[in-house]
């Protein structure tokens, strides 16, 4: 083989390595660093009030735990007079606790205690990457223990959006107390790598064929994030719990495909029921028919004796 041809099968194979590893950069920017909410308009005033609402709570307080691998995360607990009822309200990706003021509402004009936790590299968590429910759910698990020692008669409630309904199901697949009494879903993702192929999908230009996309994401977050999105598995989930748990979803969801509450809903082995909200998109279903949304809610837990 010539010198010159040896120089350009060099060339060609640093010009693959190099276009590899900018390829896996910006996948991993884009799916796993975190960004704190900003001033993005929300997708309805009633989110921005509910933000309102929890930052001006005049009885709300800042919490703070350190996760299994010693992060500091934070939470806002509101809490009730007189009442062992608890509600978890788990926010979604690139957001953070405020984002479901509007949901713990609900809760609080119940007399629920509520705490309303950030999410591990969003608001004032600590964290580097998005752990997709994977981490997050032994972060919920963390705060469940931090209820339950300053309440041992608690009975708790986890209510999570998009990525918190994941967070959500995620917990409800471990062994947990006795405390952890039922569960909301709403609108969460099957299984992330579903998900992920799903969402690269619709990436205007992805010039990389989707298994290979899949393969370098799969590397690069385990390498960087150290976990494995193939465990990032919900189905599997709901298939060990024995929580009591709805599944909510809205027709219209053009961001996570509403046939995977239904997958979801089929493979739950725990009490179950199921709730989809016509014509509401992604994580609307509260905002487009809130009368709808919030008797299915409150018929749910009347019957988890809540």
């Amino acid at each position: 083989m010539s010198k010159g041809n040896k120089l350009v099968r060099l060339g060609i194979f640093s010009a693959i390595v190099g276009g590899v590893y900018a390829f896996s950069n910006y996948i991993y920017k884009i799916t796993s660093v975190p960004h704190q909410y900003g001033d993005e308009r929300d997708f309805s005033p009633v989110i921005t009030d509910g933000r309102k609402y929890i930052r001006n709570h005049p009885d709300r307080q800042d919490m703070y735990i350190d996760s299994l691998d010693e992060l500091k995360l934070h939470a806002s607990y509101i809490p009730a007079a007189d009442s062992h009822n608890y509600a978890i309200v788990i926010h979604g990706i690139w957001d953070d606790h405020e984002s479901v003021g509007y949901y713990a509402k609900h809760y609080i004009e119940k007399g629920y205690n509520v705490l309303l936790p950030d999410l591990r590299g969003f608001g004032t968590s600590e964290g580097q990457y998005i752990g997709y429910g994977f981490d997050d759910r032994l972060d919920i698990m963390s705060w469940i223990y931090w209820i339950i020692k300053r309440d041992p008669e608690a009975k708790i409630l986890l209510h999570g959006m998009s990525m918190g309904a994941a967070t959500t199901l995620l917990t409800t697949g471990e062994h947990l107390p006795e405390n952890v009494k039922g569960a909301i879903s709403d609108s969460s993702y099957s299984t992330l790598r579903e998900q992920f192929t799903a969402t690269y999908k619709s990436f205007k230009g992805s010039f990389v064929p989707t298994p290979i996309a899949l393969f370098i994401s799969r590397i690069i977050i385990y390498l960087k994030s150290g976990f494995d999105i193939n465990q990032v598995n919900c189905l599997e989930a709901v298939s060990r719990s024995v929580t009591p748990t709805l599944f909510m979803h809205g027709d219209n969801d053009t961001f996570i495909d509403p046939h995977m509450c239904s997958r979801l809903y089929e493979a739950a082995a725990c009490p179950k029921q199921y709730c989809i909200i016509l014509g509401a998109g992604h994580i609307e279903g509260a905002v487009l028919d809130p009368t709808n949304y919030w008797n299915k809610v409150d018929a749910f837990l009347n019957k988890i004796e809540f």
